[in-house]
């Protein structure tokens, strides 16, 4: 089923306390894992937890059948930046051996969970933390290829740490997922770089501004209407004027956007690219559908954007020859 497109709200002071709280539960160690060792009972499966099923879905293959895990959001439908979190996530956090956050002000309400359960022993991966992304930076980090690969090494680290027994299994575990599990998806990262760069794109909001790059494609929408969009602010008017005439004389070859926040804006551009004949491809923040692995939800979106370049970009020479 197709996610509801949602509008977002601002932040504003509220972003700021839940960064602030970010501040406090981010402990020292490994790149925002607590510091205490949770010891694990023998035989028994770590119990983590992980914000959002993204980075659930990972830490679920990197932890195999030694962990059980829970994400709090795993609705295709769920918009992150504005989940009120409930009593059943409360009781999670307190009770996870390892915690798993996006941070950079992503997932503020986890970090208040965090803070009201605090645990010496309990193993927390800050993604903000562990990429060294700032409070300003752009929160979409599994968006970002290098980001999820750095990710990885922290959840394995962190499960090392709170079952070190298990140590070699985690190990393996974790270069199957890069080598195997991780394949497609960075082959197309690969191949779309190798036979697209350079190829000027537009996007509906920042949740691509970091994967363009990574891509080799050149994201020509002004970034400060994709962050107005991301953040639910309205868009200036010269910007709003700027991307229908980039997409008016075809100055972009395809047009990406966040079918979870297609806001009226955002369609009356989709109404203007299918009307110009340039390609729609759409991805999504949260895991579509719901039961897919994080490698096979990635991995189909890129599919998608690869056979749209096809169909309007020029290939470079390493394609074509």
């Amino acid at each position: 089923m197709q996610p509801q497109p949602t509008t977002r709200g601002g932040r504003g002071t509220a972003a700021s306390a839940a960064l602030a709280l970010l501040a406090v539960v981010s402990l020292t160690g490994l790149a925002g894992c607590a510091t205490g060792r949770a010891q694990a009972p023998a035989g028994s499966r770590l119990n983590v937890v992980a914000a959002e099923s993204s980075w659930g879905s990972i830490a679920a293959q990197l932890g195999g059948d030694k962990v059980t895990v829970t994400s709090l959001i795993d609705n295709p439908a769920t918009d992150p930046h504005d989940y009120e979190p409930t009593a059943a996530d409360a009781r999670a956090v307190a009770t996870a051996t390892v915690m798993v956050i996006n941070g950079v002000g992503y997932d503020g309400w986890a970090a208040k969970l965090l803070a009201a359960n605090p645990s010496s022993t309990r193993q927390l991966v800050d993604v903000g933390a562990v990429v060294g992304a700032g409070a300003d930076a752009n929160p979409h980090r599994w968006y970002n290829p290098a980001d999820v690969h750095r990710v990885v090494d922290s959840i394995t680290a962190a499960l090392t740490k709170a079952d070190p027994a298990d140590a070699a299994y985690f190990a393996a575990q974790h270069d199957t997922f890069n080598t195997t599990g991780l394949a497609r998806y960075d082959r197309l990262v690969a191949q779309i770089k190798s036979n697209y760069a350079g190829t000027p794109v537009g996007a509906s909001e920042s949740i691509f501004a970091m994967l363009a790059p990574a891509l080799g494609l050149n994201l020509v929408t002004p970034q400060r209407f994709l962050r107005a969009i991301s953040e639910g602010s309205d868009p200036t008017a010269a910007d709003k004027v700027r991307i229908d005439n980039q997409i008016k004389h075809h100055e972009i070859k395809v047009y990406v956007y966040n079918s979870q926040n297609a806001t009226p804006d955002v369609q009356a551009q989709l109404v203007e690219a299918r009307a110009a004949g340039i390609p729609i491809v759409s991805i999504t923040e949260t895991l579509t559908p719901a039961t897919a692995s994080f490698q096979q939800w990635q991995a189909d979106q890129l599919q998608a954007l690869d056979d749209a370049l096809a169909k309007t970009a020029p290939a470079t020479a390493s394609e074509e020859s």
